[in-house]
């Protein structure tokens, strides 16, 4: 295969991003905007020895799983990559990738996997619903400010102030900030050149108090005649908070360290569940707020709070799953990296009258290793411990020291939240290898008509069975149905209950081979100087009775 050869293929599989995969004389291709089940005619843009990439030229024969985008803009963004595809097969596919990443890179089999997996949790209404957007600002070529998404794997910008997957009240704020720039002469930033002032615009969303925030990220410390901008936007109903970010930085970090009120206050309110969340500009808060309440939900189900635990929720962010364990918990502890998130955390316990949550700020892979080693010395060696330990990492997972710290402190559960199934994969292998095993896993679209999926697993400590080794064992005897009418316990508990004998699944053994139901016995006896024992004449004659008694002989 060569680059700009024109090919016919059918897509038999999807990739991890989304792609379609192809095969043409036994050569793969992966083609973006294919569907699983399109013929297609594709160009090939770039070749390796045994695979490629090729760009969609058209659909020959449509898959029955392709749909009609509902964004014009679908296959240039960068945002949705599997808009085509029909919603259930999105549900399939990102049920494949779990399942994919933990037989790949976690080493689980597809049996252990299917038996703890259960079906992705999806959404009725697949649109509209991020409660957050960031939109980036260029220039176009007539030098007009323009606003929307940028194209995929680029920095080029689509003008586009109607996401599909954003709220309407989108589409006015971002109108209304584009006319505010042209009327007032203000610019865009370029990235190329570090000049301009407007950045991006951080819009948030209350979906049960309708408030409304606007931040814009800017080039500066001042913004000018924002009075003009605030005019606009207080028109808007349920505005709440405006502010500007200021970000200097030539990076492509987007907001700044820190935010100045132009109108309103500094936050917004929203609600999970019944618990009321205070946000930022600068918090974390999870952006599909109809799913983020069914995957906490099932955070909480697996948890299975009985009211005296200790849990730790490690990458808290402003406290949304502590604050949701702490209705059931004894006490829950949150950490989380980024101050401002645990002053949202703690006025967020405050707000719902919480008073068994704890929030610590720093790194999550530093402050519990430095807590177990502290609590230890002042203990007297006595190690740290919790019931239960909940992690929500960051797409990278979990730094191995907190996993080791974590398997330390032995917790009862771990309840993992990830959205990046690879990682977790691999964090998970690290666990089940540390005395743990999954009990049960479940996906939950947070992202519908992307390739992206969050993941909920719950993990159990093994329990380890003390026992007595000795020199004597005994391979298991289970018999066929055509062999036995009766197990070992029932002929045991038989004996038991007749005679007040206690008889070992040894001398029923030694018993049914000298009438011939079972053909040998295969004995253990380490170096050979152990002795076998022997049945004894009374207790023969019990479990003669007992074989009498299921008509055995």
């Amino acid at each position: 295969m060569n680059k700009n050869d024109i090919v016919t293929v059918e897509i038999t599989d999807i990739g991890v991003s989304g792609e379609g995969i192809g095969h043409v004389d036994g050569y793969t291709l992966f083609i973006k905007d294919a569907v699983i089940g399109d013929v297609v005619e594709a160009k090939v843009m770039k070749a390796k020895k045994n695979y490629g990439y090729a760009r969609l030229m058209k659909v020959i024969t449509p898959s029955e799983y392709r749909v009609e985008p509902k964004c014009a803009f679908a296959r240039r963004c960068g945002g949705c990559q599997i808009q085509e595809m029909s919603y259930d097969r999105q549900l399939v596919f990102k049920d494949q990738k779990i399942r994919g990443n933990l037989e790949r890179i976690g080493g689980f089999t597809k049996d252990q996997i299917d038996t703890v997996m259960q079906p992705v949790v999806g959404m009725e209404h697949p649109f509209g619903y991020r409660n957050k957007a960031q939109f980036p600002f260029g220039t176009d070529k007539e030098g007009n400010p323009i606003t929307g998404f940028y194209a995929g794997r680029t920095h080029d910008i689509i003008a586009n102030t109607d996401c599909a997957l954003g709220v309407e009240q989108n589409k006015e704020i971002l109108e209304i900030i584009l006319q505010y720039m042209r009327e007032n002469k203000i610019k865009s930033y370029d990235e190329k050149t570090g000049k301009g002032l407007i950045r991006h615009a951080l819009i948030r969303y209350g979906f049960k108090t309708k408030e409304i925030m606007v931040c814009l990220v800017i080039n500066g410390k001042k913004l000018p005649k924002a009075e003009r901008l605030i005019e606009k936007l207080i028109q808007i109903e349920g505005m709440t908070s405006i502010t500007i970010s200021p970000n200097t930085r030539r990076d492509n970090v987007i907001m700044g360290d820190s935010y100045e009120i132009l109108w309103g206050q500094g936050y917004i309110t929203d609600y999970i569940g019944n618990v009321k969340y205070q946000i930022s500009p600068l918090s974390f808060y999870q952006v599909n707020p109809v799913q983020t309440e069914k995957l906490y939900g099932l955070a909480l189900e697996y948890a299975d709070l009985k009211g005296d635990e200790t849990v730790w929720d490690l990458y808290c962010g402003i406290g949304t799953i502590s604050l949701f364990l702490a209705q059931k918990a004894k006490q829950v502890y949150g950490v989380e990296i980024v101050p401002q998130a645990i002053d949202d955390a703690k006025e967020n316990a405050k707000i719902n009258a919480i008073d068994n949550a704890e929030f610590f700020v720093g790194k999550a892979e530093e402050v519990l290793p430095e807590y177990y080693a502290e609590y230890e010395r002042e203990h007297n060696g006595e190690t740290a411990h919790a019931d239960v330990i909940v992690v929500d990492p960051p797409r990278k997972g979990c730094d191995e020291t907190l996993l080791e710290t974590i398997v330390k402190m032995q917790p009862e559960k771990v309840v993992y939240v990830s959205c990046d199934s690879a990682t977790l994969a691999r964090d998970l292998k690290y666990l089940c290898a540390n005395g743990y095993e999954i009990r049960m896993c479940r996906g939950v679209d947070q992202f519908p008509q992307s390739v992206h999926v969050e993941t909920c697993v719950l993990l159990s400590k093994l329990k380890s069975t003390p026992h007595i080794e000795v020199d004597i064992e005994l391979d298991e005897m289970d018999l066929s149905k055509a062999e036995s009418k009766a197990t070992y316990a029932e002929i045991t508990q038989y004996v038991l209950e007749n005679t007040g004998l206690n008889v070992s699944r040894l001398y029923i053994a030694q018993v049914k081979r000298k009438h011939g139901l079972i053909e040998r016995i295969n004995y253990n006896v380490g170096d050979g100087k152990s002795r076998v024992p022997q049945v004894t004449p009374e207790k023969e004659k019990a479990i003669e009775d007992a074989l009498r008694h299921f008509q055995m002989i």
